[in-house]
């Protein structure tokens, strides 16, 4: 074999070597990153024993909202101050567009509405993206990163603020407790049906919980602010809930389809499961 192959190839591998070696060296400084915005959401939160629910803290909340809490049978449980959780699922970008399957954590606080979202989502075999949302002080940010490296999507913004407590206000299906919340407002529409209005920081978004006669929530519905062509515009945005399981004792949606309701059909973008998840230990996984 000639010189000149040789050492191509060794050029070749010594590269690839090199690219490999500062994506992981990247992603492990992403993944600090986003460890230090978990330890900043749940910093001062003990981890001590909170108040029981009992039938009297739900008495004066709309029908169908006391069916699915006591359904969720948090009657007897404490009070749900922090979540942390592990969701394995697949997302897409456009309608029938590839699936990429993705794995993320996520943290909860409850009495100070926020989250922390770490995702990973695979594009192609050694090509992935880091994903990071937060949702804190009422402030909504969106970071990510191709290779853990590339900027591809960094938003900040009042929309963003916006956007980010509509997903708190969906995802509180995950810690029912959340619903008792002096942020939350609740307006019974019919018997399997009811509206709820979160403010916090200035800000205000309502959506719409759908449930069946047991008490499950079979779908959310409110308006969410959807980038289209360089602007954004408020589109009906959701979820569809698919199956249900226990963890930590309470009934909450293990499967769902996250999907943005357009005029032209439904756009199921993102499918995820929870497989795993604790409350009330304001902890790093």
């Amino acid at each position: 074999m000639p010189k000149w192959i040789i050492v191509l190839l060794i050029v070749i591998a010594l590269i690839l070597f090199l690219s490999v070696a500062i994506s992981r060296i990247a992603k492990v400084l992403f993944l600090k990153g986003a460890e230090k915005e978990v330890i900043s959401l749940f910093n001062g939160i003990e981890g001590e024993r909170t108040k029981t629910i009992d039938k009297d803290d739900i008495k004066d909340l709309p029908y169908p909202v006391k069916n699915w809490l006591t359904n969720s049978n948090v009657i007897g449980k404490e009070r749900i101050k922090t979540v942390r959780l592990k969701q394995e699922g697949k997302m897409r970008i456009k309608q029938n567009g590839p699936w990429m399957p993705s794995k993320a954590e996520q943290y909860f606080t409850v009495e100070e509405p926020g989250f922390v979202w770490i995702a990973d989502v695979k594009m192609a075999p050694l090509v992935d993206l880091s994903g990071m949302d937060t949702f804190k002080a009422g402030k909504g940010k969106m970071k990510i990163k191709l290779l853990s490296l590339f900027p591809v999507v960094y938003s900040e913004d009042p929309e963003m603020d916006s956007s980010t407590m509509m997903r708190y206000l969906a995802e509180m299906m995950w810690f029912p407790t959340a619903a008792l919340s002096p942020h939350i407002k609740w307006e019974k529409i019919d018997r399997n049906s009811a509206k709820a209005t979160m403010e916090h920081e200035g800000l205000s978004v309502s959506g719409v919980f759908h449930f069946n006669e047991k008490g499950d929530i079979l779908q959310f519905v409110g308006k969410r602010y959807k980038e289209v062509n360089g602007r954004y515009i408020l589109s009906d945005w959701g979820g569809i809930n698919k199956e249900f399981k226990e963890f930590d004792g309470i009934r909450i949606p293990s499967k769902s389809a996250v999907t943005w309701f357009e005029e032209d059909g439904e756009f199921n973008w993102f499918e995820l499961e929870i497989t795993e998840l604790q409350y009330n230990k304001p902890a790093l996984y």
